[in-house]
């Protein structure tokens, strides 16, 4: 493992004093035996009190006491290097909720206590960077082999954020819980209302902008009960589709496998974090209005499950689910437009309509919603994947009018009226307004038309409206 940390770490933990029984945890020794590149690095110092643990470091970087009650501290040894260490420490419960514990370090606890009180198998390994080896003192590393998500005991149940937290973990990795751990889970479902609601937002964000396999997280969740806590997920359970249009199953498998086609795109993969966070929640989203617009008829003498309008009556309800997890209007907004224009590929791509379908999205765009659609498309298995040939029609007619990666702007602003004589006032805020609808209309597209169009509107200097 150590070939793969910064030689300055690999130095301070070979070379500094404090750091004679420090060992690499959690995470990063995780993500090592998965053949990934880990971000965060943590170190747990064993055999050493808090003082003296800063007082070893501050040689070798500048060492901030960020976290004296629960024995954390940063040290940075370069600009844009900074690590994490902590001590060991013991648990008790004092109380309901994520936060009814109290701490106490305790620098003699063993290496094995200290990983007995992590939540997962897969999440308790350790490396020792002296001799080279990997701790492990739960089967982690065959569980992580296996793709199976198991507890480690017990104590699990004291911490009900846990259960959420195998939730992305389960998204993040690929992973299926075991049995046991399924069960304990489910005896913690009437635990959720004790969760600060920035507590569970942050695993869902973990979930949406991290997750290689996204459908594994709402298994975890159904599987587990946990799912009933979020009613427009649960609605979808079962919720019949068409099968012809349909041939995978329920809205839930359907929005499972289209979560999974998103995570394999490169264009979600490549893109920031707030836009993967935004395509996530609305592709798990997408069609949580069907549950309320789903009915079976006769067509054409054989039975039809439709689902009209469910587009639209996604809206609020995405807005609701979203807001209840804390997420802002910067999250809200454009996961809320995409809902409602998730079907736009079905129309024909006109200019006027590309050009209003922009404006709708905003501040969403064409491209966002493309990859929402083809995930949609792709989330059919055994039908091919890909994207649909409406969707590449759709981005192309959006690429020549310059509306695929921003809504149109308004092309007459308020300083060409006034420089041809309307006054500022209601009047000249409502020909702003219909000026811009004749440009989404597509009655002119440049400013030398806006212009044109604006003086055919009324002599300059003699308006008086």
């Amino acid at each position: 493992m150590l070939d793969v940390l910064p030689p300055r770490l690999v130095r301070l933990l070979q070379e500094a004093p404090v750091l004679r029984q420090a060992y690499l945890v959690g995470g990063c020794v995780r993500d090592w035996l998965r053949g990934r590149p880990g971000k965060d690095v943590d170190i747990e110092v064993f055999g050493v009190t808090y003082e003296e643990l800063g007082e070893g470091l501050r040689p070798w970087g500048r060492a901030d006491l960020v976290g004296r009650s629960f024995g954390v501290l940063k040290l940075t040894v370069a600009p844009g290097e900074t690590y994490d260490f902590s001590l060991p420490r013991r648990d008790s419960k004092t109380g309901r909720g994520h936060r009814g514990f109290a701490v106490s370090l305790d620098p003699a606890i063993t290496p094995r206590d200290a990983a007995a009180r992590r939540d997962f198998t897969v999440n308790a390994l350790m490396f020792d960077p002296h001799r080279g080896e990997l701790l492990d003192f739960f089967g982690g590393q065959a569980d992580l082999a296996a793709g199976i998500l198991r507890h480690i005991g017990p104590a699990f149940v004291e911490d009900p954020l846990r259960v959420l937290s195998g939730m992305q973990f389960a998204g993040r990795f690929g992973l299926t819980a075991a049995p046991g751990t399924v069960a304990l889970c489910r005896s913690m479902t009437g635990c959720h209302a004790e969760l600060p609601v920035e507590r569970v937002r942050d695993e869902w964000h973990k979930w949406a902008v991290r997750s290689e396999h996204p459908s594994k997280g709402l298994q975890f969740l159904a599987g587990t009960g946990w799912v009933a806590h979020y009613p427009e997920l649960a609605a979808c359970i079962g919720l019949e589709q068409d099968p012809e249009w349909h041939p995978e199953g329920d809205v839930f498998t359907h929005t499972g496998h289209c979560l999974d086609v998103l995570a394999g795109l490169p264009d979600w993969r490549s893109a920031p974090e707030p836009a993967r966070l935004v395509l996530s929640f609305a592709v798990l989203l997408h069609d949580i209005g069907k549950a309320g617009t789903t009915r079976a008829e006769v067509r054409d003498g054989r039975r039809r499950v439709i689902s009209p309008g469910h587009d639209q009556a996604g809206g609020p309800l995405a807005a609701a689910f979203l807001i209840r997890l804390g997420l802002s209007e910067r999250v809200v907004d454009p996961v809320v437009a995409l809902v409602r224009n998730h079907m736009a590929h079905l129309q024909d791509p006109t200019p006027r309509a590309v050009r209003r379908l922009a404006h709708r999205l905003h501040p969403a765009t064409v491209r966002d919603l493309a990859l929402v659609m083809t995930a949609d498309a792709g989330g059919r298995p055994p039908r091919p994947a890909g994207i649909p040939p409406a969707v590449t029609a759709l981005l192309a007619r959006a690429d020549q009018l310059e509306v695929a990666a921003a809504a149109p702007q308004p092309l007459l602003r308020g300083r060409h009226l006034q420089e041809r004589g309307w006054p500022p006032g209601p009047a000249m805020g409502e020909l702003l307004s219909e000026a811009f609808e004749a440009q989404l209309d597509g009655v002119f597209t440049d400013l030398p038309g806006a212009l044109a169009w604006l003086d055919g509107r009324a002599p300059s200097g003699s308006q008086s409206r």
